[in-house]
């Protein structure tokens, strides 16, 4: 394995996203964020989001971590390192997936695109590309691959919302608007938006379509206003991380450190699909890889602990780490413990992601938050709380 870069050490200060000083001109309120100073909001988190489920919303996500990875053993290598078979991903897709420990523990949750036959980007939380990269370059040791950090020369704006397309379509260079226009979902292509050369993937964490522009950091600057402007007739705005976490919340996305940490399993959080236990080589024999022996048996065993979405049934709001009750009554037992929660500007009633016992995890069963000091009725409900229209 070749490593040849090395920029995934802790910042003593937090860093600024090269659109930083768009965000102070666009009046920001900035917040650090996992070792990044980026912007909580603009105007408010209800209109932020409102204008995402109605509209369009761009975000700029330049604190997440690109990590390349290219050479003629990268698929076997990041079949080893990775619980996906990412073999079988086609050039051009993107998929799901996660980076697991020996136990079975969840590391980071990952976006892994393929770019050409020997060539992949993931992508990781910015919290956790410090874990992520020497994990990595330790999982690789003996494969023919070159990994290179690109986090901090690489800037990720994302358009999110129903009119998405109409505006990425309309800064994108007319040779490269069908390449955008008919891209599916977990997808990518080349393309120059802006005069900006552009790694554009239709994938998002919001609920709704829309796409994300992979850039070279020094030009997103002027591909930000570009949007913004191109957006506006259309009723885009900017939106922060508060719009971000109750849109990913309402779709039932899990979020690092919330719903998935190193004492999770993907089973544990109902993501047991990107687990490929059935991976295989090409001799046919099963695929070895890290958390593997764990993961088999974690799949074979009922589960101590189910993750549900809970509908409240009253005013006041679960927040992460409140305890979820057996009931309302005083006595009731303590069954689980809430991982996110906030009213839904969506569905206009609370609603929050738990972790609770699998004999109080059926849909339709009442429970109870513990919202400081006074108990919140809660119903069992499915996930995800919201899902777009289709638009077919």
């Amino acid at each position: 394995m070749t490593d040849t870069t090395g920029v995934t050490e802790a910042a003593e200060t937090p860093r600024r996203s090269p659109l930083h000083d768009e965000h102070v001109a666009l009046g920001a309120a900035l917040t650090p964020f996992a070792g990044w100073q980026m912007p909580l909001r603009y105007t408010g988190d209800l209109a932020e989001h409102q204008a995402v489920r109605t509209a369009a919303g761009l975000f700029d996500l330049s604190h997440m971590g690109e990590i390349e990875i290219e050479g003629p053993q990268a698929a076997a290598a990041l079949d080893y390192a990775l619980v996906g078979n990412l073999t079988a991903l086609a050039v051009g897709r993107a998929r799901y997936t996660m980076i697991c420990e020996e136990s079975g523990g969840v590391i980071d949750d990952l976006v892994v695109y393929r770019l050409a036959d020997e060539r992949y980007m993931i992508v990781a939380n910015a919290s956790n590309v410090g874990v992520v990269v020497p994990a990595l370059r330790e999982r690789f040791v003996g494969f023919d691959v070159t990994l290179t950090d690109a986090s901090l020369t690489t800037a990720l704006i994302a358009v999110q919302g129903p009119a998405a397309e109409a505006i990425v379509v309309s800064v994108a260079e007319p040779r490269d608007v069908g390449a955008v226009k008919d891209l599916k979902y977990y997808a990518s292509t080349n393309a120059t938006v802006s005069e900006v050369p552009a790694l554009v993937a239709r994938t998002g964490y919001t609920g709704e379509d829309g796409f994300e522009l992979f850039v070279p950091a020094e030009l997103a600057p002027a591909l930000w206003r570009d949007l913004l402007a191109a957006g506006a007739p259309s009723g885009l705005v900017p939106a922060g991380l508060s719009a971000r976490d109750s849109l990913r919340l309402e779709a039932g996305m899990p979020l690092y450190g919330n719903e998935l940490d190193r004492t999770t399993t993907p089973y544990d959080a109902g993501l047991g699909r990107v687990v490929r236990l059935d991976k295989t080589g090409p001799d046919g024999a099963p695929v070895a890889f890290v958390g593997r022996a764990a993961l088999e048996a974690r799949h074979q065993s009922e589960p101590a602990r189910v993750l549900v979405g809970l509908q409240g049934l009253g005013r006041r709001a679960a927040r992460h780490g409140y305890p979820v009750l057996g009931g309302t009554a005083h006595d009731a037992p303590h069954v689980g413990h809430v991982t996110s929660g906030a009213p839904s500007p969506t569905l206009g009633y609370p609603v929050a992601m738990a972790y609770v016992t699998p004999e109080v995890s059926a849909v339709g069963t009442e429970l109870a938050v513990d919202v400081r000091g006074r108990q919140e009725p809660v119903r069992v409900v499915a996930l995800p709380f919201y899902r777009r229209a289709d638009k077919n």
